[in-house]
């Protein structure tokens, strides 16, 4: 059940993020890489941290599994529960997003460099940072939909519904913001924060019919009402505590990043995010999600609970293991294939050297790459097992390696070094992969130490590294003696080739997941259904 679920959600995620592309490719074709880019992305994060502090991970590790074992044997305390969790959501978030739009001014002073940015560009950012806070919070409102719905085994609207999100901002710029020249592109990112407001709305919207329909009338309930809130709370306060950290992480790499003396900084970043969090969220998000369910409804004494863990670790590490390797590996050596794909258009202003400046970020996050889809998962499974202080500490680890990492490597190297400032946006990637590593290293310890070693072998490890080492050099090689075709041309030359020489090697070296993929990729052309 988890492998359909795992599939379910990689199609919802794989739907929302095609759109996410489009309306990034659309924002850079307008803006490339400009102050008013930079100031948009920038008021992104900034509310952003209130809808990743309470939203899908925080509800995932706290009131999912509490939730899912109240389905089938007590379906109205599982209504009142819902019920509560939603009167909690309703009163915190209507008092951050309060707070946040009163201490904008003072967010601005802590996180953006004024040494860097100029007094127009910091106003820009300020009032678009106004504008998105709401819509953060009811972003919020649209995790907790998520939480009901794939507690009840429905994952792809749930994980679909933010390509209503990336509509509304991608219609509100082609509608109201096309026509808007060079010289008006404050109007123009206004045009889409509003748009992007508009979109969260929506968001719940398209869900709250689906959650009627699987979770009955679920309304905001006195919070005493509910037996297992005290439960969802105990888990929910650390594991807030948990995103808080890697919110933290989030904007200490924000502040780093408009510290660096160079335009264009902040949305190459994001850009360059658009890109790899792609399979982290494809593959890693989609796996997590489908497997905490699953995880949190598993009985028995310790040793059984134990067992059924590993094996369930062990299978979701072997699919994650064969997707992200490759994925890294391809963003390393074709990333700037890639960026130039998704993000240059005919006419617009992203141009050939911001694709390179992109393709720097994305070679330094492919570091950290596994280890941040691996580490989801063992966090989960810490979730199932109504631990949050062990995923936490490790955040705080990494939230500490980060910010020191980070300043070295963005701010103080590069002129030490004598070289480009854009290398820095490259050091800090690089060096928020490597606390990465550490962190899963970390959570990974942990879990074999409560229920006992699982993972891949070496051997077959070294299988995907192998295969996955080979096929980035059959896609260089492509994109060396295809240097004088169009970008996109190129992409559909280097990036299949890589794949398809990489599913070819792993098929020949025995990967059981090569045969998986092999037979859905023949039933797809055959006409057959798919395998769940």
């Amino acid at each position: 059940m988890s492998r359909r679920g795992s599939l379910l959600v990689g199609t919802g995620i794989l739907l929302s993020r095609m759109f996410g592309l489009v309306r990034q490719t659309l924002l850079a074709h307008y803006l490339g890489l400009s102050d008013a880019a930079d100031a948009l992305n920038t008021a992104f994060r900034i509310p952003n941290f209130l809808q990743n502090l309470l939203g899908e991970g925080a509800l995932s590790a706290s009131f999912i599994p509490s939730y899912a074992r109240l389905i089938g044997e007590d379906d109205e305390e599982a209504r009142r529960l819902a019920g509560a969790v939603l009167s909690v959501l309703l009163v915190a978030v209507s008092s951050i997003v309060l707070l946040g739009e009163l201490a904008t001014p003072w967010l601005m002073d802590l996180l953006i460099s004024d040494r860097v940015w100029s007094p127009e560009k910091r106003a820009l950012t300020e009032l678009l940072v106004r504008i998105l806070f709401p819509g953060a919070g009811i972003m919020v409102l649209s995790a907790w939909c998520l939480g009901v719905l794939n507690s009840h085994q429905k994952f792809l609207l749930s994980y679909a519904s933010p390509v209503v999100w990336n509509l509304a901002i991608i219609g509100s710029i082609l509608i109201f913001g096309r026509h808007l020249g060079p010289g008006h592109s404050d109007k123009f990112v206004t045009i889409a924060a509003i748009g992007a407001v508009a979109g969260s709305i929506l968001q719940v919207l398209v869900q709250l019919p689906s959650v009627i329909k699987v979770g009955g009338r679920i309304l905001p309930t006195a919070w005493r009402r509910a037996r297992e809130l005290p439960r969802v709370v105990s888990a929910f306060l650390p594991n807030v505590l948990s995103r808080g950290a890697n919110q933290i992480s989030a904007l200490v790499d924000l502040f780093i990043a408009s510290s660096i003396p160079m335009t264009g900084v902040v949305a190459a970043i994001s850009n360059a995010q658009v890109l790899y969090t792609l399979p982290v969220s494809l593959f890693g998000m989609a796996v997590s999600a489908a497997e905490l369910p699953e995880m949190a409804r598993e009985r028995g004494d310790a040793a059984t609970v134990s067992a059924a863990l590993r094996i369930r670790l062990m299978g979701a590490t072997q699919r994650l293991a064969f997707y992200i390797v490759p994925s890294a590996l391809g963003f390393l050596t074709l990333g700037g294939v890639i960026a130039a794909a998704v993000f240059q258009t005919r006419g617009g202003q992203f141009k050939q050297v911001d694709s390179q400046f992109v393709w720097i970020v994305l070679a330094g996050s492919a570091t950290g790459l596994l280890a941040s889809t691996l580490g989801r998962l063992y966090a989960s499974t810490f979730y199932a097992l109504n631990d949050t202080k062990t995923p936490l500490r490790c955040a705080l680890v990494r939230v500490a390696l980060t910010g020191v990492l980070g300043w070295i490597a963005a701010i103080i190297l590069p002129p030490a070094l004598g070289i480009s400032a854009r290398w820095g946006a490259a050091g800090l990637t690089a060096t928020a992969g490597i606390a990465g590593w550490i962190e899963f290293a970390m959570l990974r310890r942990g879990l074999c130490k409560r229920i006992g070693h699982f993972g891949l072998n070496g051997i077959d490890l070294a299988k995907l590294w192998f295969a996955g080492l080979v096929a980035a050099i059959a896609g260089t090689v492509i994109r060396i003696n295809g240097g004088q075709l169009n970008p996109i041309a190129l992409a559909l030359l280097a990036v299949p080739a890589n794949a398809i020489c990489y599913l070819a090697i792993t098929s020949a070296l025995n990967v059981p997941e090569a045969a998986v993929l092999t037979v859905r990729i023949r039933r797809v052309f055959t006409g057959g259904v798919t395998a769940s």
